[in-house]
């Protein structure tokens, strides 16, 4: 009886964590707000230079920003293109494309990323 009560426990405890989170900002159901991560690249451990996205009444902005130890020094700032290309949305499509055209016997098609 008791791991069927700690069972219990643990489900009706489910509702609270999720309202908890919410509430101290984790989760943003599918809201875009003012400022949107767009890319991330490290230059050494403790460097890294970073895009982020800026809305701006119906306009969209690219702060280009090294972000070190203890400083975030402003390096460009850019107009969004129309659309992001695929490599920066999701860098892993094209080597999984790749890898399914290998595991189907296909060849590879020669864009940028092929080998």
């Amino acid at each position: 009886m008791t791991p069927l009560l700690a069972f219990i426990g643990v489900v009706a405890m489910i509702p609270v964590v999720l309202w908890l989170v919410r509430r101290a900002g984790g989760v943003r159901a599918g809201q875009r707000g003012l400022l949107n991560l767009v890319d991330t690249l490290s230059v050494s451990p403790s460097q890294r230079v970073v895009v982020v996205s800026l809305q701006q009444g119906g306009t969209e902005r690219w702060l280009v920003l090294g972000v070190g130890g203890e400083s975030i020094t402003p390096i460009a700032t850019l107009d969004a293109p129309p659309s992001v290309p695929l490599d920066v949305q999701n860098p892993q499509a094209p080597t999984v494309a790749q890898m399914i055209s290998r595991w189907r016997g296909e060849q590879p098609t020669g864009g940028p990323h092929a080998r």
